[in-house]
């Protein structure tokens, strides 16, 4: 087998639903599950992103969340109001839910028992971060390290995203692929938070890939739903026992750099590495540094581990 086996997507049932899947690297490496955020799938996580990654001796399982991509679509659910956001901010009255973040951390774990993984190395983006958070409080004994990037404890005291961030999550779904297309490039503009040619570059063929694969809005909805109806993990993630890093931008429009500096402060021994210049997305140029941190924190955990 050479150290960056890839196979196919393939499909599994987790947690009662089809989630789909796929692998970069040797079967018997360390496995690594990425997880990813709000309305995005598996594909986010580039693929020469999991190949770098897996060529740092990882197994790296990246997936759809479920009601996106090719995993299974759910039902229920309204679009989200202003009144709603504004009852959930002022009045603290929880947004209603079809399912939360804690069904979705269990859908993590079935993927994990249909694969034969009794415990991984878990690295989250933004919601996907609040996802594996929840997997280090409630199933501390599958977690081998945790890597949370660009995401937040559900503090609601943590500022709230920038108004042109806050624009873009809340905008209409486009009503064409012309318009699907123009919107991709449009709302990654304002989530890298800074000029990155090298994305913007690839933002069109990104975009199609992400269409062909299938858009759910109404999926995208429900998982916003699940983030809001789930609150805050800030006391809880005091129990967590995993070694952590947190990764954060210094000029996240979206999830704010002091969500960040409070995921780092609310687990014991946390690291966190704030990175110059980075926004609401992971840009290639940032890629060495960010793939780095990541090695060398589950290798570490690894290392401590065997000890």
């Amino acid at each position: 087998m050479n150290s960056l086996a890839h196979q196919p997507p393939q499909t599994a049932r987790a947690n009662g639903i089809d989630l789909c899947y796929e692998i970069f690297g040797n079967a018997d490496a360390e496995p690594m599950l990425l997880i990813m955020g709000l309305g995005a799938q598996m594909i986010h996580w580039d693929d020469d992103f999991c190949r770098q990654l897996a060529a740092r001796g990882f197994r790296v399982i990246r997936f759809d969340n479920r009601d996106i991509g090719k995993s299974s679509r759910l039902t229920g659910g309204k679009r989200l109001s202003p009144l709603e956001l504004l009852k959930l901010r002022f009045l603290k009255i929880p947004v209603a839910a079809p399912y939360r973040l804690s069904d979705m951390a269990k859908d993590t774990i079935g993927l994990m028992d249909a694969l034969g993984i009794a415990s991984a190395h878990l690295v989250g983006a933004s919601m996907g971060g609040m996802i594996a958070q929840e997997i280090a409080i409630t199933f501390p004994q599958r977690v081998r390290s945790l890597t949370s990037i660009m995401s937040t404890t559900g503090d609601p005291k943590v500022p709230p995203p920038s108004r042109e961030a806050s624009a873009v999550l809340m905008a209409p779904p486009p009503a064409t692929k012309e318009e699907y297309f123009v919107r991709f490039a449009q709302t990654w503009k304002v989530l890298r938070a800074g000029r990155f040619p090298e994305d913007e570059a690839l933002d069109r063929s990104r975009a199609e890939r992400t269409y062909e694969r299938g858009l759910n809005p109404a999926g995208v909805g429900r998982q916003l739903r699940a983030i809001l109806a789930s609150g805050s993990r800030k006391e809880r993630l005091a129990s967590v026992k995993a070694p952590t890093l947190v990764i954060h931008g210094t000029v996240d429009p979206l999830v704010r750099p002091e969500g960040g500096k409070d995921t780092a402060a609310s687990i014991p021994g946390a690291k966190l590495l704030m990175i110059e210049g980075m926004g609401h997305a992971l840009p290639i140029p940032m890629w060495p540094q960010i793939i780095d941190a990541i090695d060398k924190h589950a290798h570490a955990a690894v290392a401590k581990a065997i000890h």
